[in-house]
């Protein structure tokens, strides 16, 4: 069995190849966090073993559905308290089944034959459930957001997916010096020390940003499309509102919920959050980075 070591976030992951044809070729997004093997007596966050002869359980019931990069995948729980999860494209084709107990701390995922592209989607996004699920309770969350570096801080921005966040990130880079772009699709942000710390992950969405990079959280910003450009700072009740959709999260498994919802409570308790109603333009960009910078 090959056995290959990933960093991400500061957590360390274990991935097992039981089948030969399977192998980290399938993530190349990983590579910038590869690891040569744990330090002593570390342990994993969570072990995931790629084994093509797990079948598909006919008979559970339908719990949920998670949303994975603007996929749904069916959510089945076993009388144990584990999960199984399929794995479609968009097209609607079943490319993987995930099985993981109930702490996502252990799981296998069986890649399904149609094809190397969505064999190698089916085990990307194995690996984002199985991080964002079992990381929850060491305070740390998984962000549905783009995020823009300048003078040491990560600087978030979130919103619906086609709202604008990416644009965003953009306009900054654009024009205001000194931007870097750390990831733009699904960073990790964790309570390190007490302070909210951005980190790059694997999981860029369709911009290949997967870069093995931290900075201290500066904001959090919630976009809005508007005809004029207006920025408010949100109240602590309404920024959990609106940053809990952010969040990878599964809201009817208890601990991961609460855990999620504690994590995002300290974030907005130490940085600020933001609404950004917006145009997509250099004025935009200009209003926000001033507005957060100068409350920072």
């Amino acid at each position: 069995m090959r056995i290959t070591y990933y960093r991400v976030g500061g957590h360390l992951l274990q991935i097992q190849y039981k089948d030969e044809g399977n192998d980290e070729s399938l993530i190349p997004s990983f590579r910038p966090f590869v690891l040569e093997g744990p330090g002593e007596g570390e342990q994993p966050l969570f072990t995931l073993t790629v084994d093509d002869s797990l079948e598909e359980e006919k008979n559970l019931d339908e719990i949920g559905q998670f949303d994975g990069s603007g996929n749904n995948y069916g959510v089945y729980q076993h009388p144990d308290g584990g999960y199984q999860i399929l794995i479609s494209n968009p097209r609607g084709e079943l490319c993987g089944v995930l099985r993981s107990d109930k702490t996502f701390r252990h799981n296998v995922v069986a890649l399904k034959d149609v094809g190397m592209q969505n064999r190698a989607f089916a085990l990307n996004n194995s690996l984002m459930m199985a991080y964002a699920f079992s990381a929850c309770d060491k305070q740390t969350v998984l962000l549905h957001a783009s995020v823009i570096r300048k003078d040491g801080y990560g600087y978030l921005m979130t919103a619906p997916s086609g709202t604008g966040k990416s644009t965003h990130t953009y306009l900054w880079y654009k024009n205001i010096p000194g931007c870097d772009l750390m990831n733009d699709d699904n960073p990790v942000v964790r309570i390190v020390d007490g302070r909210p710390v951005i980190f790059g992950t694997p999981w860029s969405g369709k911009t290949p940003c997967y870069r093995n990079i931290q900075a201290p959280v500066g904001a959090l910003v919630r976009i809005q499309q508007r005809p004029r450009n207006e920025i408010r700072r949100m109240r602590p009740v309404e920024a959990l509102a609106q940053l809990l959709p952010a969040a990878s999260s599964m809201k009817w498994d208890e601990r991961i919920y609460l855990n999620v919802c504690d994590t995002l409570t300290q974030i907005i308790a130490s940085v600020g959050v933001y609404e950004l109603g917006c145009l997509p333009d250099a004025e935009a960009a200009w209003l926000c980075y001033n507005t957060v910078k100068a409350e920072d």
